[in-house]
């Protein structure tokens, strides 16, 4: 899978800006760029990209943007960008349009249309996560879908915070994929933002089978991210939650070659293995690790967490922190 990641970090301090902007450029698309800390500008992109669709995680310190015709000409995806901002504040013209938004919200641009804008960081530098996708892409009416550019939207809660995290998450773990499953990612990717913009058009979400479950996937996926932690996340409470029977559950994992425990066992034990690995977590006993992510049976948890890593939870936390521990020769927990 194609990820592009740029730290300004490993370039000399004058260079960072104009270097930063004409990557970021390249990858997205560009824009004009000032900063006050243009002599030392200290930022980080990552993008991921899935065909025609990138989806991008972003911090810098505080910015003013502006994307005029010219550049327009000199390229343009012919895209809408989705933003989701994690931290900071930012402000946004487009379409004789203005918004001002913090964290927890997102908002929608059209890349053909000239823009103005600032991102200003709060606390430590701002940063958020971004999405790309192909007007073309989008099933929904494009003239009503460019009446909501720089309009902000709730993005921690409800499918606006369903497609928050996801984005996050898969930015984050970018490398973990195959090439072959960027056809499937972006296709949920688009379902998701098409979900959340739909209510906003007047125009009814593409009522298939397929696009149902798709979504109906997604939230089951976004409810157990969310409560790994309690011991009582099973089928039966999470068909429940959903308004489903558990056989219906059961048969939308089977779509996924999985089941629903060992999806849950294995979010738990990645978490704790996780955990395991901060050096800032050491104080903290392997039971009360596992018991943070859901594990109340402490051998239980040795057991399945040798069965998928190799070694035992404490042995692995040696082997990791310490480099003392092998594969070989360790049966304790």
């Amino acid at each position: 899978m194609q990820v592009t990641h740029i730290d300004t970090e490993d370039l000399p301090p004058r260079d960072r800006l104009a270097i930063w902007q004409e990557l970021g450029g390249k990858a997205l698309f560009p824009v004009r760029i000032h900063s006050d800390s243009d002599q030392d500008f200290r930022a980080a992109t990552r993008v991921l990209t899935l065909g025609e669709i990138q989806v991008g995680a972003v911090r810098h310190p505080s910015i003013r943007v502006r994307r005029a015709m010219p550049l327009i000409r000199q390229r343009d995806p012919e895209a809408y960008m989705i933003k989701v901002m994690h931290s900071g504040e930012t402000g946004l013209r487009q379409a004789g349009r203005e918004t001002v938004f913090g964290a927890g919200r997102l908002t929608l641009l059209d890349t053909y249309r000239p823009l103005e804008g600032w991102r200003r960081q709060t606390r430590g530098p701002a940063s958020g996560v971004t999405v790309q996708i192909p007007r073309h892409r989008l099933p929904l009416p494009s003239n009503a879908v460019d009446e909501l550019t720089s309009m902000a939207f709730r993005a921690d809660r409800g499918l606006g915070g369903v497609l928050a995290r996801w984005l996050t998450d898969l930015v984050r773990r970018g490398e973990e994929f195959d090439p072959q499953d960027a056809p499937a990612l972006a296709a949920i990717t688009v379902d998701l933002v098409v979900a959340v913009l739909a209510p906003y058009v007047n125009r009814p979400l593409a009522d298939t089978a397929e696009a149902r479950r798709r979504l109906l996937w997604l939230r089951i996926s976004d409810y157990i991210q969310q409560r790994l932690a309690d011991p009582g996340l099973s089928p039966g409470t999470i068909a429940a939650a959903h308004q489903i029977s558990t056989s219906h559950l059961h048969d939308l994992f089977a779509r996924h070659d999985m089941t629903v425990s060992a999806r849950i066992r294995h979010l738990r034990l990645e978490r704790c293995r996780q955990d395991l690995a901060d050096p800032r977590l050491r104080p903290y006993p392997v039971r009360a690790v596992a018991a943070r992510w859901g594990f109340s049976d402490a051998a239980h948890f040795s057991r399945v967490f040798r069965a998928a890593y190799g070694m035992p939870p404490a042995a692995y936390r040696r082997h990791v922190l310490d480099g003392t521990a092998t594969l070989e020769g360790h049966t304790g927990a």
